[in-house]
């Protein structure tokens, strides 16, 4: 049986307890989710570098799962262009069933091999890409598909599971399973596998982009200016990093056109935007490279 399947003799009974009391059952199964995902570190990191390698080559990161699995794609992937000025095709997601799936179960979907092979040939993907499926039980049809065609195509695989004995296993150049036990409720991996899968995939993308250069220290310093919030935000990162004042900092971003990097570059370097840009495009961005 799958683990997630599995009756939980830790809740059994929570039918019938206070409100305080669900919510401290479901609470100390939560805290065994960090450790599960722990128990993974080596392998995750080494999806990391497999998607850094990817990005600096030209590639994409692609996710595809089904129900929960694969809305948690599409969130992690329309977080990164927000949150780290990545194109829209850098990191992209499929959901087994379509864009309809991700408000409303379109069952079955997770049973088409087919509609795997399908949503591959739909994205696009190219040798230099990296794959990767999600699935609490990683057995099901659809993923198989996705990852046999990836995996003919010369992409590279990685595997999200909370199941070790996964049947996707086979087809992953990178195996990750974060066993997290037993659900709460019997079969509903949308708590403690989808909070696995969550925690993840925010590695993953998140380790990938600092690997790139759109972290500096813990900074955003990729962040888009799309509205006040963000250059408020943009501000007092490059106050921070270059101990400049509020006037100083709206100024050279504005010269800058907006972008952090380059507003950084200018006011350290004493140099203008030409030569700024010119000085981040011999490093690939990557601003530690330029101001140390």
């Amino acid at each position: 049986m799958i683990i997630t399947e599995e009756n939980n003799l830790a809740t059994v009974g929570i039918d019938a307890m206070s409100s305080i009391d669900i919510v401290k059952t479901i609470n100390n199964e939560d805290k065994m989710v960090a450790l599960a995902v722990e128990s993974e570190a080596l392998h995750i990191a080494e999806a990391i570098d497999l998607v850094s390698e990817a990005f600096l080559n030209g590639g994409n990161l692609i996710y595809f799962g089904a129900g929960t699995s694969g809305r948690l794609g599409v969130l992690d992937a329309s977080e990164c262009p927000p949150t780290f000025n990545s194109s829209a095709q850098m990191v992209r997601a499929y959901i087994a069933g379509g864009n309809t799936a991700m408000f409303k179960a379109v069952e079955g979907a997770e049973d088409s091999y087919d509609e795997g092979v399908e949503d591959v040939l739909k994205a696009k993907i190219r040798s230099k890409d990296v794959v990767v499926g999600i699935s609490a039980s990683g057995n099901p049809a659809y993923l198989i598909g996705v990852m046999e065609k990836a995996s003919s195509i010369g992409a590279k695989v990685v595997g999200l599971t909370c199941n070790r004995e996964a049947k996707i296993r086979s087809f992953c150049d990178v195996f990750i399973a974060v066993e997290v036990g037993a659900e709460v409720i019997a079969g509903s991996s949308r708590m403690k596998a989808g909070t696995a899968q969550k925690m993840v995939l925010n590695m993953i993308s998140t380790g990938s982009m600092i690997k790139i250069g759109k972290v500096y220290q813990n900074l955003m310093v990729d962040v888009r200016c799309t509205n006040v919030k963000l250059v408020k935000r943009a501000m007092r990162i490059i106050m921070k990093i270059a101990n400049t004042t509020e006037e100083q900092a709206l100024k050279f971003l504005e010269f800058s056109g907006y972008d952090i990097k380059i507003a950084l570059v200018m006011l350290m370097k004493n140099v203008n935007k030409d030569m700024a840009i010119a000085m981040l495009e011999e490093h690939n961005y990557v601003l530690r490279k330029v101001i140390g």
